[in-house]
């Protein structure tokens, strides 16, 4: 008998919890959309037991579908220390799911003609015109050397929208660039969106633009691409054209109102690194840096309202960002035969547009997923992805680096392991 009651009172909690949580999306019993109330209960119940195992310290899920919000539940701790308890409106600092919302940003300068894709970025940034890529060669003593030649063409616009810039992060690997990027201080110091691309000019580049992916500060210099366009900062643009019109009323480079820092999740302190010894930014503390690629915190209903305007085909509410064409043409693949390499996120399956990881076929990947789905996810747990053909979106909220590929995985086939039908019907 429990087990036969379940299902009912996951969507009768669920379906009173959404209207004012959903951040005026509108809201559906999963039955109502083709999702099964009993198979979802199975994702709350996985999600349970990672918390009281201390695998993870809590989470925010939520599932749109056709255009409804259909599932938002929260797991765990808001804070381990304290214990608050997770909350609908948590904020995240989401890392690089900030990518999709510059790479919008760029792609609607487009729209008005005042950026191509085809244009050098030398044309907007002058400190990369003279950049030059870095070549390892055997040194006098055998030692690998790193000589530095010109390009064989200029980094374009689309090299910074699908990572083909020959820039990289310099966090991970030891080829002689990477450790050029760590040995000069890349990312050191309290700087501005200006100072870090004019830093990035002088260093090296991994390869020539357009013949590599590597994942990369391209996304940061995109969103200096747009300031200098815009005449604004990235997040004076971003607020006036993106957020604001979307209603993302908690999405910012910092949280500076005191009155949110409570509300701001936070990992184990035995969780705190994202890599190569980085650890975790305190978004409460305001600096200069307003990284396009990777600065932004956001509660999950604002994220919501991000990934159901790209669904809708660049439109919410009546509020238009892009044109259809736009989106569709953001979310095909832009790598084409272009090498991708053994340290390719997007993974088996995935082409890459401009922003987002793009599936090209509906099998290839060991992940769940559909021929045109898009996705991405940020270094601190969060993860985000979109099935078009599905009429489908996913945002997860989480702060737990260690865990953030188990359960980009898990949570991909117990998601798709709901959706029962179009019309309902189980």
């Amino acid at each position: 008998m429990m087990k036969r009651l379940l299902p009912m009172t996951l969507a009768a909690t669920l379906f009173a919890a959404l209207p004012a949580l959903a951040q005026g999306l509108p809201t559906a019993k999963p039955e109502e959309v083709g999702l099964s109330s009993e198979r979802l209960q199975r994702i709350s119940d996985a999600l349970r037991r990672d918390v009281e195992k201390g695998q993870i310290p809590g989470a925010t899920l939520l599932i749109g579908r056709h255009g409804k919000v259909a599932y938002l539940e929260t797991f765990g701790s808001l804070d381990p220390e304290t214990r608050a308890p997770m909350t609908k409106d948590a904020i995240f600092r989401i890392y690089s799911m900030t990518k999709p919302i510059t790479s919008v940003a760029a792609m609607m300068l487009v729209e008005e003609g005042r950026l191509s894709l085809s244009d050098s970025v030398s044309k907007h940034l002058p400190e990369f015109k003279d950049v030059k890529v870095g070549v390892e060669k055997p040194g006098p003593d055998g030692k690998p050397i790193l000589e530095e030649v010109a390009p064989r063409r200029a980094m374009t616009i689309q090299d910074l929208l699908r990572h083909t810039s020959g820039l990289t992060y310099g966090l991970f690997g030891d080829s002689l660039v990477k450790q050029a990027y760590r040995e000069r201080g890349v990312l050191e110091g309290d700087f501005d969106n200006a100072e870090l691309s004019a830093r990035l000019a002088k260093m090296p580049l991994m390869f020539p633009p357009g013949s590599s992916w590597e994942y990369s500060h391209a996304t940061d210099v995109l969103g200096r691409v747009v300031e200098v366009v815009s005449g604004q900062t990235l997040g004076e643009f971003q607020k006036a054209r993106i957020l604001e019109p979307l209603g993302m009323k908690d999405t910012s480079f910092y949280v500076t109102d005191t009155a949110k820092h409570a509300r701001v999740a936070e990992p184990f302190k035995t969780d705190r690194n994202i890599g190569a010894g980085v650890d975790m930014f305190d978004p409460r503390v305001q600096r200069r840096y307003e990284s396009g690629g990777g600065g932004l915190v956001a509660t999950v209903g604002d994220y919501a309202r991000f990934a159901q305007m790209l669904l809708n085909g660049g439109v919410l509410d009546g509020k238009r960002l892009l044109s259809p064409a736009t989106v569709n043409y953001m979310t095909s693949d832009h790598l084409g035969a272009i090498p991708t390499g053994a340290a390719y996120l997007p993974g088996d399956g995935y082409g890459f547009g401009l922003g987002f990881a793009v599936r090209k076929a509906d099998g290839i990947s060991p992940q769940f997923g559909t021929k045109g789905e898009y996705n991405w996810g940020g270094a601190g747990g969060t993860y985000y992805w979109a099935d078009p053909k599905n009429g489908m979106f996913v945002v997860l909220g989480m702060q737990s680096p260690k865990q953030r590929l188990h359960y980009r995985a898990v949570l991909r086939s117990m998601v798709y392991g709901a959706l029962v039908s179009d019309n309902g019907e189980r």
